[in-house]
C-alpha cells in the first residue's frame, strides 16, 4: 500500500531572467544593395572621424564585453567579401565597420526557464556531504528566440542551497569550422533524410571516409556545379551542405565562468531557436564521463532533435539524433549503458513515452511503448521530465503530463532497474500542481522540468514556472517511492 504521508518542499529561490546579460550577434540591415550602401557610407569617412566614431564605440560598449574587439574585427570578416580592397583598410575602420553590422542581444530578457541538473565535472574542495552542481536554462530573448545558459551552486551535508554568482557577461562561442566528418554516418543520415538520390551518391563516392567541410564544398560544388540550371542538382546541393552545418564544434575560452557559457543557436535548422536541453552526466562501462544534452532545433518551421557532447562545460561537439525514432520532442538519456546498450526515454508519437535503446547514441531505430496517460491529470498526452534517477529500487523517471485547461503537472514513474522497459509503479497524483505563484506567465499554469539529481537521499527538482521563471522544489527520495502505486 502507497504511503499516505507524502511531503513536497517548495524552496523560496528563484533563478529570473537578467536583462543586462548581452552578447553580441551579426546585424545585416538588408540585402546586398543596403549593406553596400552602408558600406559606402563608413568608407567614404576620413581617418580622424573613423577615429571618434570607433572611440564613442568602444567607450559605449567595451564594459559590457570581455572581447569587444574579437568580436567587432569578426563582423568586418563576414562582410568583407563586399569590400574591394580590404587589405587597404586600417585596423580602427575594420572595427568600426565591424560595429555598423553588429547588435547586441539580450538572451535573458523575456524568460529563464525549463532547467536541468547535474553534477558539476570539478568536485574538488568541498566539505564531505557537499555538491557542486551546474544548472542548464533555457533563455529567450526578442522574438522568443531560445538559446542555453548555465548557473553553478552548491548543496551542503544539510541539503543547504547556495547559487553562485552570475557574471555580468555572456561569451560567444567559437564554431569551429574544420570538424571531421564521418562519410558513412553523414550518409545514413541523407537517406534517412530521403535525401538520397544519383547526385548524392556521386557526391559521397568522391568524399574520403573522413571528410573536413572545405572538402565537401569542393565535391559538391564539382558535382552540382557542372549542372547550373538544374533544380535536382541546386536542391541537392542545399541539402548536402545543409547537413553538414547542423553538426558542428563550439568552443569557449577556458578562463571564463561557465555562468558565461551561452549556446545560441548558430546554424539554420536552430535559427528560431535551441529548445528544452535535457543534459545527463553519463558514466560509459570503461568509467569514461560525458556530459550529454538533447534539445530541440527550432527553425520557425521544423524541429531537428539535436545531442550536445561535452567533457568540461567548454568545449561542445553538436550532432544531429538520427534514427526512425529520433522524432518529436523530449528525448532523455539514461545516466549509463544496460546489458551494453544506450538507453533513452522519448515521446516519438506526441503523446506517449517510448523507450528506445541503441548501440549508437547518435542512432535510434528501435523503440517500444513505455507508457501511456493513466490518470486524468496526463490524459492528453504525457513526457518526461529528464534523464532516470538511479535507485536502489529502480529507476525513477520525473514525468509531466498535460491535463484539463493545458495544466502541465510533474509525477513520477519507476522503472526495473535490469528491465526499465518495465513500469513498477507510479504516482496517482501530481507531485506538483501550478500554484498560484507559479500559474501565472508568458504561458499559464504550467509546472515543466528538463532534470533532476538526487542527493544525500533528496530529489532535487528544479522545474519552471509557466515558461517565464524557474524555481526549486525537493522531495524524500524514500517517501516518493513508498507513495507511488504499484
Amino acid at each position: 500500500m502507497p504511503s499516505a504521508k507524502f511531503s513536497v518542499t517548495r524552496m523560496p529561490d528563484q533563478f529570473l531572467s537578467d536583462d543586462r546579460r548581452v552578447i553580441m550577434r551579426r546585424f545585416m540591415p538588408g540585402g546586398e544593395e543596403r549593406i553596400r550602401t552602408v558600406l559606402g557610407r563608413v568608407l567614404s569617412l576620413d581617418e580622424s572621424e573613423v577615429g571618434q566614431l570607433l572611440t564613442r564605440v568602444m567607450r559605449d560598449f567595451q564594459d559590457r564585453h570581455k572581447r569587444i574587439e574579437i568580436s567587432l574585427a569578426e563582423g568586418f570578416d563576414e562582410i568583407a567579401t563586399y569590400v574591394s580592397d580590404a587589405d587597404g583598410i586600417s585596423h580602427e575602420r575594420k572595427l568600426l565597420i565591424g560595429a555598423y553590422f553588429t547588435m547586441e542581444y539580450a538572451i535573458e530578457a523575456a524568460a529563464l526557464f525549463n532547467p536541468s541538473i547535474v553534477p558539476h565535472p570539478d568536485q574538488s574542495g568541498l566539505p564531505t556531504g557537499t555538491l557542486r552542481f551546474i544548472m542548464s536554462l533555457r533563455a529567450t530573448g526578442e522574438g522568443h528566440v531560445s538559446s542555453v545558459t548555465f548557473r553553478t551552486g552548491t548543496i551542503d551535508q544539510r541539503n543547504k542551497f547556495t547559487v553562485h554568482r552570475v557574471s555580468r557577461y555572456v561569451e560567444p562561442a567559437r564554431k569551429v569550422r574544420d570538424r571531421v566528418y564521418h562519410k558513412h554516418t553523414y550518409f545514413l543520415k541523407l537517406i534517412e533524410m530521403g535525401a538520397y538520390n544519383d547526385i548524392v551518391q556521386e557526391v559521397v563516392d568522391r568524399l574520403s571516409e573522413e571528410f573536413l567541410y572545405p572538402d565537401l564544398t569542393g565535391v559538391v560544388q564539382a558535382v552540382c556545379g557542372a549542372e547550373p540550371d538544374s533544380e535536382l542538382h541546386r536542391q541537392t546541393s542545399e541539402r548536402l551542405l545543409w547537413l553538414a552545418r547542423s553538426n558542428y564544434y563550439l568552443q569557449f575560452p577556458k578562463d571564463c565562468d561557465v555562468s558565461e557559457v551561452v549556446i545560441f543557436p548558430v546554424t539554420e535548422n536552430e535559427s528560431r531557436g535551441i529548445e528544452d536541453a535535457r543534459f545527463v552526466r553519463f558514466v560509459d562501462d570503461d568509467g569514461t564521463v560525458t556530459y550529454y544534452g538533447t534539445y530541440t532545433a527550432y527553425n520557425g518551421f521544423h524541429i531537428l532533435p539535436q545531442l550536445i557532447e561535452t567533457p568540461d562545460f567548454h568545449n561542445f561537439k553538436i550532432n544531429t539524433i538520427n534514427g526512425r525514432f529520433a522524432q518529436n520532442k523530449g528525448a532523455a538519456l539514461f545516466p549509463r549503458r544496460i546489458k551494453g546498450w544506450y538507453v533513452m526515454i522519448s515521446r516519438a508519437d506526441g503523446e506517449n513515452l517510448y523507450i528506445m535503446r541503441s548501440d549508437n547514441v547518435r542512432f535510434w531505430n528501435e523503440a517500444e511503448l513505455l507508457q501511456t496517460p493513466t490518470y486524468p491529470w496526463e490524459f492528453v498526452q504525457i513526457g518526461n521530465c529528464g534523464s532516470p534517477l538511479e535507485t536502489k529500487d529502480g529507476w525513477l523517471l520525473i514525468t509531466h503530463g498535460v491535463g484539463p485547461m493545458r495544466q502541465y503537472c510533474i509525477g513520477a514513474s519507476l522503472l526495473d532497474l535490469e528491465d526499465p522497459r518495465k513500469v513498477i509503479a507510479q504516482t496517482k497524483e501530481p507531485l506538483l500542481v501550478p500554484n498560484e505563484r507559479e500559474r501565472e506567465g508568458y504561458v499559464p499554469n504550467v509546472v515543466y522540468s528538463c532534470g533532476a539529481l538526487i542527493h544525500n537521499g533528496l530529489l532535487v527538482l528544479p522545474y519552471a514556472m509557466s515558461d517565464s521563471a524557474t524555481t526549486l522544489a525537493t522531495v524524500p527520495v524514500r517517501n516518493l517511492l513508498d507513495h507511488m502505486q504499484t
